[in-house]
């Protein structure tokens, strides 16, 4: 035990954490010169395409230091802001992390809010320059920046260059000189935190875990204590490249558990494993609720589907512990669910690996973020708002509250004024600006939620020009001023297009809805008008034109009467057409709608 090292990487999106892995990995002699590629632990296909971390992955390695052989649990974890909640857990499982800032980069958003939750957690922090090879790399600089931001020797920072192979044995060094040994009682009961699981789908579950105290074997009984459910351990083992059984897991160490689970729901990622005949009376405080930051409704486009799609919704939930999701229908679109993500890219992610990995084509609706409204009537019974539909009618309605955050830019000094004008174009309000150099200033907006969930990430990268970092934590509701715009296309509302907006932008934000609309919707046979409407006030319209056949083509010569006849005949038939006429909206109109300042 005293010879276990669990530690995960941290740092911002892009600083070079998969590639550190790969080189430690290497370095170790973990993989061989035939397995090795880039980004190795990345083994989603959408992770490897996109180049980022989306899952935290662990990976145990076998090193020898002054004659002695030690045992490293690596995870490696994303850098992106939606998956914070991946983050977390991994943090959960280690006794250290490895923070690694860019040489050329410095430090951003992500990076300061990943450390604070590794200190959070009492974790030994080994800061890395990462990227010292680059020609447009600043190491003075930055390890100053470093030393400011954790109080470290300037000596204690090791430089590196995860590409070149740098200073990889320096980190393994400070790894184990460094980073505590795991504390544990082995000849306690059975105590193991599960911190990721993962369906497979010829055995079941696999569950990761991290064993605490006592140990864990083969053909245990292992009870779940969440479900209180007890199974039989069919195979334990460690996380190398590949899984390696094994016959005991020992305190300390990170392994995998399969027992043939092939229900979802049974394993919950946080929950306490221990020995079924003699349970452990202390349970680990599992991970806090996750707090989805975005709700959209995702349905099948055959509702014939919709309970295959429940099913691919619990796997995908094993291993994304983050996602939320309720059962609900719409009159548009039958049954589905209402789901919580943390962000958009983490919204677009669970599309994307469902129509890969369960083959499940859905449509998503417009997103939107959870409010609270309160009537007259009961002035203190919260109402949730999940969708615009839900919202009291206008008449009792006392007053609504939406989710505000907070949240911290670095930027470059030069483009202050652009994202100030931004963020409150964006309804933010500045609470705190801090020069962390003469060059980068911190910038601290309490905002609302509803205004950063669509496009605020990309609009914040074009007005500075890709240099401002961004990160934001939930600081509760405020009493804010909001209306429902409902869209009606031909006298229908369309209730998947419905959006709760503020009172100021409803104008605005409705009149470019229906702009878009047009250019979307296909034409028809009849005219269709789309209108923007707040309760019975339409404030916005657009009209699609009919498409229409040259009636009075075969008339040549003859009386005006006779043309005006078959006009007439052709516009009685149009007007019956759009009676009993439905439109089809296609599945882009629902996502373009949303990106309007384009």
């Amino acid at each position: 035990m005293k010879n276990i090292r669990n530690f995960c990487i941290i740092a911002h999106i892009d600083h070079g954490k998969s590639t550190l892995a790969d080189r430690l990995l290497s370095f170790t002699g973990t993989t061989t010169a035939r397995e090795e590629q880039a980004q190795l632990l990345d083994s989603m296909d959408l992770e490897r395409e996109r180049g980022i971390t989306i899952k935290s992955h662990a990976i145990q390695m076998d090193y020898t230091y002054k004659g002695e052989e030690y045992i490293l649990n690596l995870i490696d974890t994303p850098g992106h802001v939606d998956f914070s909640y991946e983050v977390s857990r991994s943090i959960a499982a280690c006794e250290g992390a490895l923070l690694i800032v860019d040489a050329a980069q410095s430090i951003q958003a992500q990076t300061i809010s990943n450390l604070y939750l590794a200190l959070e957690n009492d974790l030994e922090i080994i800061p890395v320059l990462n990227k010292i090879d680059l020609p447009s790399a600043n190491p003075e600089e930055v390890t100053d920046d470093i030393v400011d931001l954790l109080g470290c020797n300037p000596e204690d920072i090791i430089p590196a260059s995860a590409k070149t192979g740098l200073g990889i044995e320096e980190i393994l060094e400070a790894i184990i000189e460094r980073i505590p040994a795991p504390k544990g009682k082995e000849d306690e009961s059975l105590q193991a935190l599960i911190f990721d699981s993962v369906y497979n789908p010829f055995r079941g579950v696999e569950t990761y875990f991290r064993v605490l105290n006592g140990s864990i074997r083969k053909g245990q009984n292992i009870k779940f204590i969440a479900t209180g459910k007890s199974y039989f351990a069919d195979e334990v083992g460690t996380l190398k490249l590949k899984q390696v059984p094994k016959q005991e897991i020992k305190t300390g160490d990170v392994g995998y558990l399969i027992t043939g689970i092939k229900d979802a729901c049974e394993v919950k990622v946080g929950d306490t494993l221990t020995d079924s005949k003699n349970p452990t009376k202390n349970i680990i405080e599992g991970f806090e609720d996750v707090k989805p930051m975005v709700f959209a409704g995702i349905y099948p486009v055959d509702t014939d589907d919709y309970e295959e799609l429940r099913s691919s919704m619990e796997k995908l939930q094993l291993n994304d512990a983050s996602l939320v999701f309720t059962p609900e229908s719409s009159a548009a679109l039958g049954f589905g669910f209402r789901c919580g993500f943390l962000g958009m890219l983490h919204l677009e992610i669970i599309q994307e690996r469902l129509e890969r990995e369960f083959d499940m084509i859905v449509i998503t609706t417009v997103p939107n973020v959870s409010y609270h409204a309160f009537t007259h009537k009961h002035p203190d019974q919260i109402i949730t708002v999940n969708n615009p539909s839900d919202l009291p009618d206008p008449s009792g309605l006392n007053r609504v509250e939406e989710p505000y955050i907070k949240a911290s830019i670095i930027t470059k000094s030069d483009y202050v004024g652009n994202v100030m004008s931004l963020c409150i174009d964006k309804r933010g309000q500045i609470t705190n600006q801090t020069y962390l150099t003469p060059e980068r200033v911190e910038l601290n907006f309490d905002m609302p939620l509803a205004e950063i969930v669509f496009d605020f990430y990309d609009r914040l990268k074009t007005v500075s020009r890709g240099y401002a970092s961004f990160d934001y934590h939930p600081i509760g509701m405020r009493s804010s001023k909001l209306v429902r715009v409902d869209i009606l296309l031909n006298s229908q509302p369309v209730d998947a297009l419905s959006a709760l907006i503020h009172a100021d932008n409803a104008q605005n934000i409705g009149k470019k809805m229906c702009e878009k609309l047009r250019q979307l919707i296909p034409r028809q046979q009849f005219d269709i008008p789309i209108q923007a409407a707040i309760g019975a006030k339409i404030i916005a319209r657009e009209t699609i034109k009919a498409l229409r056949k040259d009636v009075t083509a075969k008339c040549y010569g003859g009386d005006i009467s006779r043309k005006r006849k078959l006009l007439e005949k052709q516009k009685k038939g149009k007007k019956r057409m759009r009676q009993v006429g439905n439109v089809e909206i296609p599945q882009e109109a629902f996502m373009a709608v949303l990106k309007l300042n384009d």
